[in-house]
């Protein structure tokens, strides 16, 4: 399963980028967005907020004790703790990420999420050679 579609399945339509040469988001803001739609009460909520053929970033908000059961993403990923407490497990090893911890994955690395207490993380997927 890849990350890109498991976290789309909670997300509302998708706007195209802008054509501008940047994009600016307050990430504050949008997490409290997500913790107030009706979506909230699964204990898991994310919205696409950058999508490119070759590059996506998410940001997702967990319930404390909510579980991303094992997925791989297609890209390498990086999962940024914006603010809680999460264990990711891959490659045999568990990692524990607080608020401000950063973590990158190869492409294709299987790994579990596990929300120690409620948390926001921002995920990004590139994709080499997309177009």
């Amino acid at each position: 399963m890849s990350d890109a579609p498991q976290h789309e399945a909670h997300q509302r339509p998708h706007t195209p980028p802008m054509a501008g040469p940047f994009i600016e988001f307050d990430l504050t803001a949008e997490i409290h967005r997500l913790r107030e739609e009706a979506t909230w009460s699964t204990g898991q909520n994310a919205r696409t907020l950058i999508k490119y053929d070759d590059f996506r970033v998410v940001v997702i908000a967990l319930a404390a004790q909510a579980r991303m059961q094992e997925h791989k993403a297609d890209g390498r990923i990086s999962i940024h703790v914006l603010s809680g407490h999460v264990q990711l497990r891959a490659s045999g090893r568990t990692f524990n990420l607080r608020s401000g911890g950063l973590l990158a994955l190869d492409r294709g690395v299987s790994h579990d999420v596990h929300a120690l207490e409620e948390s926001a993380l921002l995920l990004t997927i590139a994709w080499p050679g997309r177009t």
